[in-house]
């Protein structure tokens, strides 16, 4: 453990609210938008809209522990495996208006792709530093494994 580190718990705590910021961002972005995507045409398996907003707080909770491991477990003060955990994280940010505000469905899956791929290989850097971390990401990969087929689908049906 990381010996500079006089509060782990007080690491927990900011990492996963800056999580949580994030997903507030892209909440307030989609926010009353809701209506426009439940009229879209779905496809098969589509949950229902009360649904979003419970997964992702589960999934940036889980990110934020897993990142507090990360800068727990390792002696460098910002890791590059951190460098890639922010930049998925406004990779994240960015889905949100390119899907909802702007209805670039077709853009907003290249994203979530490149979103896809930057979580796939933060998370070997994570494993490198700390396995638990690593394995706290793979509900968002499969999330968004779920997500991209969402998006492909509602672009194709509603294109």
């Amino acid at each position: 453990m990381r010996s500079k580190v006089k509060n782990p718990t007080k690491t927990y705590i900011i990492s996963i609210a800056v999580a949580l910021g994030a997903g507030l961002v892209s909440s307030l972005v989609s926010m009353g938008k809701q209506g426009e995507y439940a009229a879209l045409k779905q496809p098969p398996l589509s949950p229902p809209g009360w649904l979003f907003p419970v997964v992702w707080t589960i999934l940036f909770i889980l990110m934020g522990i897993s990142a507090a491991r990360v800068y727990l477990n390792t002696p460098e003060d910002f890791p590059f495996a951190l460098k890639l955990y922010c930049l998925q994280l406004v990779l994240n940010v960015l889905w949100t208006p390119l899907y909802f505000a702007l209805n670039l469905r077709l853009a907003a899956f290249v994203l979530l792709l490149i979103l896809l791929g930057t979580v796939i290989y933060m998370t070997v850097e994570f494993k490198k530093i700390d396995r638990t971390a690593a394995y706290l990401q793979i509900p968002y990969i499969v999330w968004l494994l779920f997500a991209g087929y969402l998006n492909l689908a509602t672009y194709i049906l509603n294109g």
